[in-house]
This record gives C-alpha cells, sequence and structure tokens, in this order.
C-alpha cells in the first residue's frame, strides 16, 4: 500500500492546494435548519463534506466534539468517516500520546476500528511511548510541537539549555522539532505547528527540512497565509520533492460558519455558501502541482 505521504501528495496534486478540511461541529453554530442535537450535526457534517470534499486535501474531524455525545457520538464519526473516499486522507485529531501499551490499543481504535489514515498525539511521553503510531508504515502521526491557542507559549516557550547531542540553547517547541524529525521509521511522523507564530514555524522547518506540517491557526484564528505557503512545505525528504511538501493548513470555522445566516427554507443557497468558502480557502491555499 502506498505510504500516507505518497497518498497525501497524490489528493493535493488532484485538488492544486493544501487546504485541509476541519470538522469541529459545534452544536450552537448550526446553521438555520439544523437542531443543535447529534442528528444534526451529523447532517451539517455530511453536508460539509459534499460540498467542500472537490476543494480539500484531506480532512481532519476532531473528535471531541463526537465523544462529547458518547457512543452515540463515535457511531455518527464512523458513518461520517465512512461516507468520505479512500483517495482522500483523514486525519483524526485525537491528540493521544500515554505508555506504550496503552497507545499500543489506541492506534487500533483510530487507524483500524476508525478508518484514520492520521492522528495527532502529544510528544510529552516521548518516542517510546508512541512508537505504536510510529511503528504503522501505512499511517502517519502529526505530534504536537507549537500549538495555534494564545497560552501556548507557558510550557512550548520555555528555554532549553543546550545538550550533549549537539542541540543548541532553544525553546521546547524548537527542541521537540528537533527530537521528532529523528523519529519514526521513515516518513509516519510530521508535526503541528500553528499558522498564529510565523516565525516559530520558519524556525521549526529548519529544524525539520522533512516533516510534513499539519498547520492549524487560519481562518477564524487570523494566521496569515504567505508564511505557511513559504515555510511550510518540506524542503527534503521524507516529505520534500511531493506536490505540497507534506504541507496541510486546516480550515474549519471558516468554512462551516459561512453558512450561519443562509436562509432557514434555502438549502440550496446554504449549501452554495458552504461550497464557495471551501473553493475560496482552496484556492487562497494553492500549491504548483509537480509532475
Amino acid at each position: 500500500m502506498a505510504s500516507y505521504l505518497e497518498r497525501l501528495a497524490a489528493r493535493t496534486a488532484v485538488v492544486g492546494s493544501v487546504l485541509c478540511l476541519g470538522l469541529d461541529p459545534d452544536p450552537a453554530a448550526l446553521p438555520p435548519g439544523f437542531p443543535a442535537t447529534l442528528a444534526g450535526v451529523e447532517r451539517f457534517c455530511l453536508l460539509l463534506l459534499e460540498v467542500g470534499l472537490p476543494y480539500a486535501a484531506a480532512v481532519k474531524p476532531n473528535l471531541a466534539f463526537f465523544e462529547s455525545f458518547g457512543s452515540a457520538g463515535i457511531a455518527a464519526l464512523e458513518r461520517i468517516r465512512a461516507s468520505i473516499p479512500a483517495s482522500i486522507p483523514v486525519i483524526a485529531d485525537a491528540k493521544r500520546g500515554d505508555i506504550g501499551s496503552t497507545a499500543a490499543f489506541q492506534a487500533v481504535a483510530l487507524f483500524d476500528v476508525l478508518g484514520a489514515d492520521a492522528i495527532t498525539a502529544n510528544p510529552y511521553v516521548g518516542a517510546e511511548g508512541l512508537r505504536p503510531f510510529l511503528e504503522r508504515g501505512d499511517h502517519y502521526t502529526y505530534v504536537l510541537c507549537r500549538t495555534s491557542n494564545p497560552g501556548s507559549d507557558e510550557f512550548q516557550g520555555l528555554p532549553v539549555a543546550a545538550d550533549a547531542d549537539g542541540a543548541p540553547s532553544e525553546e521546547v517547541h524548537e527542541r521537540i522539532a528537533r527530537r521528532v524529525a529523528a523519529w519514526g521509521p521513515g516518513g509516519t511522523v510530521g508535526l503541528v505547528v500553528g499558522a498564529t507564530a510565523p516565525d516559530q514555524l520558519r524556525r521549526i522547518r529548519a529544524s525539520a527540512p522533512g516533516l510534513g506540517f499539519l498547520v492549524p491557526g487560519v481562518g477564524a484564528q487570523g494566521g496569515d497565509v504567505a508564511p505557511i505557503l513559504e515555510d511550510g512545505p518540506a524542503t527534503a525528504a521524507p516529505a520534500g520533492g511531493r506536490t505540497g511538501g507534506g504541507l496541510l493548513a486546516n480550515v474549519s470555522r471558516g468554512i462551516a460558519r459561512a453558512g450561519l445566516d443562509a436562509g432557514l427554507d434555502d438549502p440550496v443557497d446554504l449549501a452554495e455558501r458552504l461550497a464557495g468558502a471551501a473553493r475560496n480557502w482552496s484556492t487562497t491555499l494553492a500549491v504548483p502541482v509537480l509532475s
């Protein structure tokens, strides 16, 4: 089976964009006509996929929005996952990370049962704890590095002294990038790097030239697109040299909330607004298609 990075590059070439369609369905922020219930959430997600998939290189459901409904929410997520064609990578935004025995079952739950192509994970347990994810050669793990939330510097910005392995004095997120670049048996690990910190993104890319980046924070969080397209694509193997360079820029609310003021009795207008937002973001995040 093709590697995750190969499948991502192929899909990115099809749409000519690094847009990742985020599914963060807040029941309190659904458009008119969609009840604030699990049924409303599922129906809205299916509409988002129907109109947004033609423009997306990948899809990223945030598991917490489904887990909040209990087992019924997980069942809805499984149905939503099943509706996405196999050619489109699906990233389970789960932010997992635990000791190895627990991580092994998490890998089964997310990769085998849910059918995710990639996940997000926390590096706090180190490479040993994430090995059950990293050893899955046809899947991918995006490790949290420099997140997009305003309080991220509380820990991620702490200084770290130079070490005996040659790493310079740097901040925690830079050391994470440096260490993670050596993880994974060739192309199974990347980084989550927020668009709200373009200077840090540039430095992280210098420390990890071959890793795929998943970049949240554009759209509603206000991150600029230009630095992402300039510094986000990988410049070395394994992610470099492919269409998109292993880059994905996630947009959730910037698309989903485009239909909030659509007419209650005009589903066509709602679909057109959502499709237009997805199309515009795809164009904004366009990349050259490599031969």
